[in-house]
């Protein structure tokens, strides 16, 4: 025989209603009346009362009846509006309304009874209205995507705290309420009950190409993506001329210099600059790995070592745009004689002024070089006042203002590429005060403009009056004035500096420094266009990481299951695609399109079939940002490199 779930002393049978505990009352109504409607015991010794038109005293039944955990459910016929009604509550009673009484004496106390019942039913779910949106975890947002998070997670949960979409604008930078329920799109004053919004995934921006916008992907042309082809040519010139080596060249390796290469461009030996003998390459530093241009002087041997550690002392504390940074001086015998080496810094692909301008045309020497036009001329002379500038506010001098020593750029940038070294050859032989050599280098700046505007060499210029007095046949009177003032000696009691001369040509200065403004602006703007391409190019290697990947963490063909699968398929939707002829589609438009709203993570639904066409999956960009997240998490999780650009 089974055992029986209750203990004995449980399983006794009662005969008749159940006895009150305090005493026999012939007035209490019978519980069998209520609940069957008849008392079968009525007769055999029920002490209870089997009449229900029988009404009973209220306080012979509420003062003095009590009731325990063991008797079963009672309901009173009728109830006075003072009776308490004893209730078990469930725990969200503790959160519940306090209950307020509508009133005593209701004619239908029955009904008042009824409504005095706590209900859970009845009672709304509580809603947060205020929340912390800088802290998604706190409002209940889950973080799916592992090491990386998706800011529009949170915003699932914020629906009921925020008003409908056409109310605000996500984008607004001030989210106040609304004057009314018609009113769009226009932020009132006061603050906007849940707080600030969060503001929009960064990847969703656009680059500055406003005149285009109202193109489809389809319809941009590729070059429209990246850089002009021009400046793309130029930039991968200079990166090769910094790499570039030659292999025996017979050139020595210095103690902290390796892969010299020759700069320069003839091998005549021209003395007329140092008086010593110079040299130009280009070397690679083996402590930092950049690239310098050392400048030799042939046969230089040093007798005071106060001479170098002085000099480079005051000239690193000049860092001008138009002057080439020196960072350094030693000497050396690797080249079979006692030279003096100066490392500047390394600007690829540049021409002296001398190489650019006062050469023949195309090697032609029958040829005169061409008049450079007066705009170009006094971007020169604006370039090299700010040079000067910042050399003679330092108490120094240029001193070697020569064609043959100024470097010349792209877009007509120049800057002086020989400063300090006469200071470190004529240490001891110099006479002359800081004064002298600077109302010098006003002079020699004159007559080297004089020499462009001339197209002759300054050794050539014999007559400098009668230079001066031909400018006036290609330039303006303002520019010859200019000239004049820097090459005529300056008048008894009269103070000549580069401050006077910058004052002369303020008119001139504003418009080169509009025109740097705008070249800023515009690489910019080229640069802003590439750093789309670049997170482009991080989506597609990390994608590339994926899929097709064997196995991974003991699972066989890791890449065909899960998650993985739908990112194959969105890969071939991508780079795979094909025309209803069967021709491959090559637009550039849709890649960069695609790997841009992967990235962004946006509601857009996209649709991929396998190349068997008996599997579809129709998922939206955000789905596919997860399940990319989640498998490229699990990639960081097996590798012990890391997450290769994680922060970016």
């Amino acid at each position: 025989m089974a055992a029986t779930r209750y203990p004995s002393n449980d399983l006794r049978r009662q005969v008749g209603s159940p006895r009150s505990k305090g005493r026999e009352n012939k007035d209490t109504l019978c519980r069998n009346i209520l609940i069957y409607g008849n008392c079968r015991y009525e007769d055999q010794g029920c002490t209870f009362n089997h009449d229900q038109n029988k009404t009973s005293s209220p306080q012979a039944d509420f003062t003095k009846k009590t009731f325990n955990v063991d008797s079963p459910a009672f309901t009173p016929s009728t109830l006075q509006p003072a009776a308490a009604k004893k209730s078990t509550l469930t725990s969200q009673a503790a959160n519940a309304a306090p209950f307020t009484p509508r009133g005593v004496g209701t004619p239908n106390l029955q009904q008042a009874t009824e409504t005095s019942v706590f209900n859970p039913a009845a009672i709304r779910e509580f809603t947060p209205q205020n929340y912390d949106i800088g802290n998604t975890n706190s409002n209940g947002a889950t973080q799916e995507n592992g090491l990386y998070n998706d800011p529009f997670t949170s915003m699932g949960s914020m629906g009921t705290g925020l008003p409908s979409a056409g109310q605000f604008n996500l984008y607004a930078s001030d989210h106040n309420a609304l004057a009314s329920s018609g009113t769009q799109f226009y932020p009132q004053h006061g603050a906007f009950p849940t707080g600030p919004l969060q503001p929009p995934n960064y990847h969703l921006y656009q680059p500055f190409d406003t005149y285009r916008q109202e193109l489809q992907p389809w319809q941009r042309a590729t070059y429209d993506f990246f850089m002009p082809a021009k400046m793309r040519e130029e930039l991968q010139k200079k990166m090769f001329a910094t790499q570039q080596v030659m292999p025996n060249s017979g050139l020595p390796q210095l103690e902290r210099w390796h892969s010299l290469f020759p700069l320069d461009t003839n091998n005549r030996k021209n003395t007329s600059s140092f008086g010593f003998s110079s040299w130009v390459y280009k070397a690679q530093n083996s402590r930092t790995g950049r690239h310098y241009a050392l400048r030799r002087l042939e046969g230089y041997r040093l007798t005071n070592e106060k001479a170098i550690l002085t000099v480079m002392k005051e000239w690193k504390k000049i860092k001008n745009a138009n002057v080439v940074t020196v960072h350094e001086a030693f000497t050396t015998r690797e080249f079979g004689d006692s030279s003096l080496i100066f490392a500047y810094d390394y600007h690829p692909l540049t021409k002296t002024l001398q190489e650019h301008h006062l050469q023949p045309a195309h090697g032609n020497r029958y040829r005169a070089p061409s008049a450079i036009p007066e705009n170009v001329l006094w971007g020169y002379i604006c370039q090299i006042t700010s040079a000067l500038k910042a050399i003679h506010a330092n108490k120094l001098a240029a001193r070697c203002l020569e064609p043959s020593k100024i470097i010349l750029s792209d877009n007509n940038r120049i800057r002086l590429s020989a400063c300090s070294i006469l200071d470190v050859v004529q240490f001891e032989s110099n006479t002359k005060s800081i004064q002298e050599l600077q109302q010098e280098d006003l002079v020699k700046f004159g007559k080297l403009i004089l020499s462009l505007a001339t197209c002759a060499p300054p050794a050539h210029l014999n007559n400098v009056s009668a230079a001066l007095e031909s400018l006036v046949v290609k330039y303006s009177a303002n520019l010859k004035d200019a000239v004049a003032w820097l090459i005529a000696p300056p008048n008894p009691g009269e103070s000549k500096s580069i401050e006077n001369f910058i004052s002369g040509i303020a008119t001139h200065m504003t418009t080169f420094f509009d025109l740097a403004l705008q070249d800023s602006d515009e690489k910019q703007y080229h640069l802003a266009r590439e750093l789309e391409n670049g997170r482009a190019a991080r989506n597609m290697m990390k994608l590339m990481t994926i899929v097709e990947r064997g196995d991974l963490g003991g699972v066989q063909g890791w890449s065909e299951t899960g998650d993985r699968y739908q990112l194959k398929l969105f890969r071939d939707y991508v780079f795979h695609r094909v025309e209803a002829d069967g021709k491959p589609n090559l637009s550039m438009g849709h890649m960069l399109s695609c790997l841009s709203k992967l990235d962004a993570g946006i509601d857009e639904m996209v649709v991929l079939t396998s190349r068997d066409n008996e599997t579809v999956f129709v998922l939206t960009y955000r789905e596919l940002k997860q399940m990319f997240d989640r498998t490229f998490n699990e990639l960081v999780k097996h590798s012990k490199t890391g997450a290769p650009g994680a922060n970016n």
